[in-house]
């Protein structure tokens, strides 16, 4: 059985960048901390939107230009890119589909225990993420680092955590099991 880590959009726009928080900034060190100490393989995803982004649907609820593929702001940020260990699945929606597959591929050679989710945003990508994973595999057990992950806004991260703990969804506090 493993245990695997999956690191969100840990990317410059989200931490820093033209979509990024104090909050976001605060956890890349615990982040780094976690990946490092994980005992198992340790995935990412990176958002990923071409030049019309714009004229996407996401583009037009969401009008600021993140995530560009090649731009800076695409870019994991350094302090984990240098920590990354695993592979990086690019994905252009909130959910990732290839993520599920890359996960059932994993699960069919080495039965998954866990999957532990954190990074950005917990009320955007980490929520669509980890019910996505728990809607394809009902008996892993899904959870999420609070303290590794950070929403748009304070407010948003707790309600995004309290919906996952609704949906049997493991919320770790304090990067705790």
């Amino acid at each position: 059985m493993q245990d695997v880590l999956l690191v969100v959009d840990m990317q410059k726009d989200f931490v820093d960048g033209s979509l990024g928080t104090p909050e976001a900034v605060s956890i890349v060190p615990g982040l780094v901390r976690k990946m490092k100490e994980f005992e198992g393989p340790v995935l990412f995803t990176q958002d990923t939107h071409e030049t019309d982004y714009l004229e996407t649907q996401e583009g037009r609820f969401l009008p600021v230009e993140h995530c560009i593929r090649g731009t800076e702001g695409w870019a994991i940020v350094p302090e984990i890119a240098e920590a990354r260990s695993g592979p990086v699945i690019e994905k252009n929606t909130f959910g990732s589909k290839d993520l599920i597959g890359v996960l059932k591929e994993m699960d069919e050679k080495e039965a998954i225990r866990s999957i532990t989710l954190a990074g950005l945003c917990t009320d955007i990508c980490v929520i669509s993420n980890a019910l996505l994973i728990k809607a394809y595999m009902p008996e892993v057990e899904i959870r999420v680092d609070a303290s590794c992950s950070a929403g748009v806004t304070p407010e948003s991260h707790r309600t995004a955590l309290d919906a996952m703990r609704t949906c049997q969804i493991r919320i770790l506090e304090e990067g705790g099991d």
